[in-house]
């Protein structure tokens, strides 16, 4: 239900403050604002995207936790998408994910949400070791002839070898 709610007043939200900006600004610059916002939004998801690969890579090379840079390196590229998608809201939403600081106070808010569980695999005693079935047989090659296959083959790739 809240995700609804979401769906039907972000857009209300982001018209809203459309007519407001654009009757402050004017049409032109209203747009700039936008269009401007969505190459900042691109920009930001393709270099801060390849940055916090290569820091998280560098970490886990270091033996550190790769935690830290994955969890800032996810929140910048979540504010590059929305600074990608049109409108004001979106924008504001997006700026204090661009700081380090009001990043760590989020990702403080989120680590007391999150619950950590420990499962541990189990090994099946059936299946400890090779079977002691053994199954005696004999393989035959059956070769047909090239001419009595049919003619009609979707391509040239299943042509017999000659």
């Amino acid at each position: 239900m809240p995700f609804l709610a979401l769906f039907v007043l972000l857009p209300l939200i982001e018209i809203a403050l459309f007519v407001l900006v654009g009757g402050w600004l004017g049409l032109w610059p209203t747009l700039g604002l936008v269009v401007l916002g969505a190459v900042i939004g691109l920009a930001l998801v393709r270099n801060q995207g390849f940055a916090a690969l290569r820091d998280v890579q560098r970490s886990a090379q270091g033996m550190g936790d790769p935690a830290h840079p994955l969890a800032h390196g996810a929140l910048i590229v979540l504010a590059g998408f929305l600074l990608l998608l049109p409108g004001f809201f979106t924008d504001l939403l997006a700026l204090p994910l661009l700081f380090p600081p009001s990043r760590n106070l989020i990702l403080r808010q989120l680590a007391r949400r999150v619950v950590v569980v420990a499962g541990a695999a189990r090994r099946d005693p059936r299946w400890a070791g090779a079977r002691d079935d053994i199954i005696d047989g004999e393989a035959t090659e059956i070769a047909q002839d090239p001419a009595s296959l049919p003619r009609n083959r979707p391509s040239g790739w299943t042509n017999p070898p000659e």
